[in-house]
This record gives structure tokens, sequence and C-alpha cells, in this order.
């Protein structure tokens, strides 16, 4: 067996230099984690080492200028002689006269995985691609091998290129590497030279840590991760791709079949598997046959399409209609194209290809009648599209070989179809003797149905029937269409509720907007008719393709993406909001630029506190969910934080830049606990939400503002105000938190007992009672949000409603008459925000809840209050010893 080290030892000695000698590397090895380490080297000149554990020994190259984080940055990586193991541990000075005289520091180590397999194969062909989980690198990289040295020497040279992902952080590149601490001791470069300090941790004998990345590619037959688990997804929103008049040209891409069919996830846990819409809707018992085939998958979730095919192969969507008519479904067939997660291993950071690679070697092994993969195809895209048409199939799909998937619409996934389809929503129809003859279709546009035709034809006798049926109970009295081309009522006309989303085929659009000679192809239950909006092909130039591992600047088109403190801003032009009250739609850059000029001022108020996030991918009016809990594939940029009794960790946002990756994943709003920072179990402020019935002006709620001020002013509190973003105020008391020593239960007990003081003061103006019939005419005073769990919309945040207004915090001479909420919204509040500068005093002014709560005891109120249950619980709350 050849020493892989020969060439180590002899450029040193060993006698002179405290480099570990290494001991003789087998040829082969495979440990559950590859490790990797980053040296800081101060030799004639300061370069890093980066060292790559492969088959026993470290892979070395010398980083001139050092890694960087910038996808702009190509760094110079000169390969050198493979190093032992050891000297992952190695931290000192090597003699000068010696190889590498010079300082050493362990900069950074952590853990590696290939992402080009086999790894070695890589290496040999020029490029290997990979991950890097340590103390300062994460994410992923690629060393590509330069042909020809310019210098005509014997040097084997490398480009060392950071990929665009999450962990790429452009603004804080210099810094990073301006860091001098070693990772492994703590000492500077200065102390290592002087001797002085601690020595390293040993890391190269501390066994493998649980990696954070992606898993390691095993041979083919068992596609099997050894990373440990990590929780399944319940959903992963689908990656979609953007409609193309040609499809794109180069050996970037590559090219599949665009199915004629429902667009669908399977979802396998434990031999259970659950068959997902695009909406996340459980079809499972729709397709039965399908999810018992997956049940005998691993652990996985596969993206895919289920089709009908005809006789001839190809793919009827007609067809697919009448199976799941009839409920016969058995020879439906799902292709599977892309593998999202494997055996507790979350893949979509990984490029396409090898995502598709590990789909592949799954099915193989498994004989599946029902589930079949998806082939792609490497020839020139027109001709494949070519050949598609001549086949009466739909169209391509062309995606990008090294992207990794991302869900929503983006550039890294283009269609381009043989004939124009389209979704629209049905919202009436023409008849004749009681029959149907045409539908009336619309789009939606800034909230509204706008009517695009009549689709007249395609109703064969197998779907006109079950048409009928569904459209027969959504009668209404009135038109649901806007638009200048919008039709009359008519004798022969009805009009249904817009719920049912109808697939078309036609000729193309009008000048006017109108589709031209439309046939109904089927319904789709798959996708809610308020998502279906006009969808019409772009031309994409070589300058708008993302470009996976550099810097894309290019403002195009909506997909190429903009950065923000080194945060990646994916279709920045998406619009979330589509008015701020100044005619113009809010964008998803918009927000994050908000995020940032605000970031400062509203980091103090949510940091270390968990936060639940509402996200709205498509904007307001679409589709939202509300987040608590840390997601795969989220930015690393969130911090999670663990509470007591449960077992996922919340998200927590500690930084402006973690703002703006919350802009990045559509966070609208965001609604902070009230706890002291990183102790969930402590109240640190209460908030009194008051909420005025639909009748009660908002004057009303000033004066309420102002009256409660007084009362928490006369129980030694401080109070602060701030708009809800909606019709109401919130008054805020910061307090001193853990010196207290006081529970949830009290600060909730305490907040309830104001609220019931000012109810009872004026049960005219006031209730505390949540009950609708209760809140005519008067004021809701919620103290609901000061309990444990509760929280309430941070100073400063957005909210997912009309005319982007946001949280604006106040100071008390602007609570007035006058007093307009709608015009704080995310274009005006920053230079509010910079002029009156609100809450100042806030930090400064937190006072014991304690002793409020003693005086609150002691006030002849409470001893004369209507409510026993009241007088009981504040009487023992004011005795309370935590």
């Amino acid at each position: 067996m050849p020493d892989k080290l020969s060439t180590y030892r002899a450029k040193r000695n060993f006698q002179r230099t405290a480099e570990p000698k290494g001991r003789r590397a087998p040829s082969n090895k495979a440990p559950s984690a590859l490790r990797f380490v980053v040296q800081k080297h101060a030799a004639r000149r300061l370069h890093y080492d980066l060292r790559l554990e492969l088959n026993g020994v470290f892979k070395s190259w010398a980083v001139t200028r050092g890694p960087s984080v910038d996808p702009a940055d190509k760094r110079l990586a000169v390969e050198v002689e493979d190093h032992p193991l050891e000297y992952g541990d190695f931290e000192g000075t090597i003699p000068a006269g010696q190889y590498g005289g010079g300082t050493v520091q362990l900069w950074d180590r952590g853990h590696w995985q290939p992402l080009t397999v086999p790894a070695d194969q890589a290496l040999r062909a020029g490029e290997l691609k990979f991950l890097l989980e340590g103390e300062r690198l994460h994410g992923s990289w690629v060393l590509v091998r330069i042909k020809h040295d310019r210098s005509g020497g014997k040097r084997n040279n490398w480009l060392l290129i950071k990929h665009r992902d999450e962990a790429a952080d452009p603004a804080h590149a210099a810094a990073l590497l301006e860091q001098d601490r070693s990772v492994a001791s703590g000492r500077s470069m200065a102390e290592i030279t002087a001797g002085i300090g601690k020595s390293p941790k040993p890391f190269m004998q501390a066994g493998a840590r649980a990696l954070k990345a992606a898993a390691v590619w095993q041979p083919r037959a068992s596609a099997k991760v050894t990373m440990p688990r990590v929780a399944m997804p319940r959903f992963i929103e689908p990656q979609l791709a953007t409609l193309l008049e040609h499809p794109p040209a180069g050996a970037a891409w590559v090219h599949e079949i665009k199915l004629d069919g429902y667009r669908l996830q399977l979802r396998t846990e434990r031999q259970h598997t659950r068959v997902l819409t695009r909406s996340g809707l459980d079809w499972s018992g729709k397709f039965p046959e399908i999810a018992r085939a997956a049940g005998a998958l691993p652990d996985c979730i596969v993206d895919g399409e289920v089709v009908a095919l005809t006789p001839k192969n190809v793919p009827s969507f007609a067809d697919l209609q009448a199976a799941l008519s009839e409920q016969n479904t058995a020879r439906l067939t799902f292709f599977a194209f892309d593998l999202l997660f494997l055996e507790g291993a979350d893949l979509r950071p990984l490029p396409l290809l090898d995502r598709k690679q590990r789909l592949e070697a799954l099915l193989s092994s498994r004989k599946l009648e029902s589930i079949r993969y998806l082939e792609h195809f490497d020839a020139n895209g027109e001709r494949v599209l070519k050949s598609a048409c001549e086949m009466e199939l739909e169209g391509i799909v062309s995606k990008r070989r090294d992207a990794p998937y991302t869900s929503g619409r983006g550039g890294a996934w283009t269609k381009a179809k043989c004939r124009a389809g389209h979704e629209v929503v049905i919202g009436g129809y023409t008849f004749r003797d009681g029959t149907l003859r045409a539908l009336l279709v619309g789009v939606h546009r800034d909230r509204k149905l706008i009517y695009v035709g009549r689709v007249g034809t395609g109703f064969g006798q197998r779907v006109l029937k079950p048409l009928q049926a569904a459209l027969r109970p959504l009668t209404i009295e009135r038109s649901p269409f806007t638009g200048t081309e919008a039709p009359k009522a008519a004798r022969d006309i009805r009009w249904v509720k817009p719920e049912l989303v109808a697939e078309i085929e036609f000729a193309g659009w009008t000048d006017s907007g109108m589709v031209r000679q439309a046939a109904f192809k089927g319904l789709r239950q798959d996708k809610p008719a308020d998502s279906v909006q006009a969808e019409r092909p772009s031309q994409l130039r070589q300058a708008d393709v993302p470009d996976i591992g550099t810097r894309t600047r290019n403002k195009t088109m909506a997909d190429n993406g903009d950065e923000i403190l080194g945060v990646r801003i994916s279709q920045p032009t998406k619009a979330l909001w589509p008015d701020a009250g100044d005619g113009r739609a809010v964008s998803k850059l918009d927000l994050a630029h908000y995020y940032e000029a605000i970031g400062d001022s509203m980091i103090a108020h949510i940091e270390g506190r968990p936060c639940s996030l509402v996200r709205a991918p498509d904007g307001i009016g679409r589709q939202s969910f509300f987040q608590r809990h840390a997601m795969a594939g989220q930015s690393e940029l969130f911090e999670l934080i663990r509470v007591s009794g449960d077992r996922k960790p919340y998200l927590a946002l500690g930084s402006t830049a973690a703002l703006i990756a919350a802009a990045q994943s559509a966070a609208l709003e965001l609604h902070p606990w009230n706890c002291a920072p990183h102790e969930p179990e402590v109240p640190q402020r209460l908030v009194f939400d008051l909420d005025p019935a639909p009748d009660v002006d908002f004057a009303a709620v000033i004066t309420a503002a102002l009256e409660l001020r007084t009362r928490l002013e006369q129980l030694g509190l401080a109070a602060f105000c701030k708009t809800t973003g909606g019709k109401g105020l919130h008054v805020v008391t910061p307090l001193v938190g853990r010196r207290d020593r006081l529970d949830w239960s009290a600060a909730k007990t305490f907040a309830q007992a104001v609220c019931a003081r000012m109810a009872e003061d004026d049960p005219a103006r006031f209730v505390i009672n949540m009950a609708k019939k209760e809140r005519t005419g008067r004021i809701f005073l919620d103290y609901l949000r000061n309990d444990r769990m509760a929280t309430a919309v941070a100073p400063l945040s957005p909210r997912a409603r009309a005319g982007a207004p946001v949280s604006m915090p106040l100071n008390w001479p602007q609570v007035r008459t006058g007093l307009d909420p709608a015009k704080f919204t995310v274009r005006t509040a920053p230079a509010l925000l910079a002029r009156n500068r609100p809450w100042q005093d806030y930090a400064k002014a937190a006072q014991s809840l304690r002793a409020a709560i003693a005086r609150f005891t002691r006030a002849p109120a409470v001893a004369t209050s209507r409510s026993p249950r009241v007088r009981k619980a504040y009487h023992r709350a004011g005795k309370r010893r935590s």
C-alpha cells in the first residue's frame, strides 16, 4: 500500500518541528462525518490552509487570501501535499528555516460533506462541490481546478468559490477574515507566537459531532444518509416554473416533459404516506393506490405529478378528471421528479442533479407500478420542445442542473408550452333549454375578479353532468366580475360564487385581454380560486439567468434578487401589499428595506424572545400561515429558543439581518412573547389592548388610552402607547422582570384586575367580556395578551392588512384628537420614527410589578369591587412569593 504521507514527511524535520508525523494512512476510510480545518498560517506571506478529510488524510490547499463568504470572490487555492489527520489539532509555531516556517492558528474547524460524489473522482475531474459546517464557515462551496497555470509552473491551482445561499454574507466577508481568535484555544496569532495562553482543545480525537448540513452520498443501491435525523417538514411549498416563450439554452439546463395532471407531494413517514396537493391539502383518499405504493418507501418527501395516460402514453387531463369523478384511480401514474427529504436529511440545498440521482436510485431499487421516475434530457431545449409538441404533449419544464430547491416561482425552473393553457375562475355560465352552453371566466388582479371571456367547447357528456352539478349550488344574484368587458345580466346567464377553478386550452389573448377559442379541459380542485392570476410568457435573456455560486445583481426579472446586509431577496419585485396608501405596491424588497431602516429600534423589543411570524408568500389576500417553531431550510440568521414543555424550539430574531431574512420569507407580521430576553418564564412587560366595537369612534379609544395611562402611573408603572396597525391602541408597561420574582399568573391577574376596575367604574364605555354581544358600543379591554405563551404585535411590525399599516410607537402628545393610525405605514414609518423618536426612555422606565400589585391591593376600590373573584385573586397575588 503506498504511503500517502511520504511527500509530507519528506519536507519536514520532525526533530525540529512540532508538527505531527502522522500514522500511515489507510487507503480508504469512511467515517460517519468527514472533518475539515482551516489554519491561518503566517509563513513568508499570510495565507489560510484549507484541509478536507478524505480517505484517511487531509486533502490540502493554501488559499492565498483566505476563504471568502462573498460569492463574487474567486480565491486562488494552491493544492499542496496531503497532511495527516493529526494535523487538525496542530496549533503553534513552525521554526524559521523549516518548510512552512511561521505561526499556525486553528482559525476554523468542523465537518464537511461532498455534494459531488464520489469526492475523489470529483477532485480528479477538477470540480468538487461541498458543504461546510464549522465555527465560522457554513454552507455550500466549490473548488474548481484551473486548467492551465499562467506562470507555466507545476503548481496545481484551483479556485475556491462560495455558493450563493443563506450562509453567503458579502457585507461581512472582510470582517470575518480579520477575526484573530483560535476556535480551539481562543488565542491570537501574537499569543501563539509568544507561546502563551491555553492549549487547543482536541478535535480530531473527539469523535464526530452532529452535522447540520446535508448527507454524504452513499452507493446508488442504498441511497442512505448518515447524518443525524431531523424533523420531517409537514409540508413543503412547491417550487414553481416561470412561463417563457422559448426554453433557455445552454449546458446549465436540463429539460423534462411537462405533465398534464395534478402536482402532488408524497410524504412517507414510518411506512404511512400522505398525498398532499400543491396547497397542502390531504388527498390520500383520492389516490389510495399511490399512497399504498409509496408506503414501501423509506421516510421521504417526493415531488411529482399524477397523470392519466392514454393508450398512446400521453397524459390526458380529461381522463384524469374522469378517473377522479368515477373514483377509478387504479391506473393513474405518479411521475416523481424531485426528492426533497430522505431518512432524516433535508436535501433541498443540494443541486438538482444530486437530488434526482438520489431519487432515481431510491425508485430503481423498488418496483412500484404506480410510481415512476421522470427522466430529464441534456439536449438542446428547443429540440426537446419540438419533439414534445410532435408527440402532442403539453410542453417542457427546464431546470438549472446546479440549483437548490426553492419554494415559490423563480428563474431556476421555467416552462414552455406547445399550446396555450391557463387556469381560470368560473363566475357564471350561459344556458339554453336547461343545458350549459358556455362558461364565463375570469382571473384575479388586485383582489378583483377580472372578466377574460367565454369557454364554449370541451363539454363532453362525461364532464357536462358533474360540471353542472358542481355549479348549481353556487348560484348567486349578482355578477362577481369587474372590468370593462364584463357581461351584463341577461335571461340566459346564471352567476355563481367564484370558487371553482377550470383548466382551459386557448389560442391566445386578444388585445383587450380576452381568451380566444377557449376549450374546457376540467376542474382543478387542487388550487384555490383566489390564487388564479393572468400568466403571460416572457423572454429570458442569458443575463437574467440566476448563476448559482456567483453574484447576480440584474434586476430585470423578479427572481434574480437583491442583497441587503448579505441576505439575498429572491423575487424582490413580488407585491406583498397592492397599495400602501400612495397608489404603489409594497414589494418584498420594499419590506426588506423597511426592516433595515427600523431594525435597531425594533430589535430592542423582540430580541431573545420567542417570536411568531405571520407569513404570506403571495401577499395579503392570499394564503398565509402562522409560524412559531423552527422549520427545515430556514435562515441560519434566525435564533432558536427552547421553551419548557415544548419539544420544538421557537423562533427568535436577534439582529437586523434576521429581520431581513424574515422579509425574504415574506414575514409580514412579527408577534413576540412579552417575556424577558432568553427567559420565557419571566414577564417583562404588560400589554393592554384597547379594542373598540365597530360602532365606537376612535376618539373614544384615545380617551381610554389616556385614562389607562393615568391609572397605571398612579400604581407606580410607566405607560407607553402604540397603534396596533388596526382600529385600536396598545398601552405597554415595561417591568423589571426577574428582580420581582413573579410569574405569569401574577402578571395576567394584575392586568385583568386593572381592566376589571376600569370596566366597573364605567360599564357603559368598557367591557372585559370577549363575547361580541357584550361589546356593542363599548371598548373591549383585552388583558389576555399577558399570559405565558400569549403574543402581541411588535412595535413597528407591519400588519398583513390593506394599506400596509404598522404598529407605530407614539409619544403621548401624539395621542390626541385627530390621531390617524392609517398614516403609519411601511412607506411612512421610518421617516416619522426618525423625526419623533418615540419610546426613547422605554428601557429605563421599567418598574416593579410586585410594588404595583401592593399598591393596587391597598386601594379602596378593591374592597368595594363587585367582583369577589377579582378581590380574592388580588389579595392572593399581593402575597405571592415565587
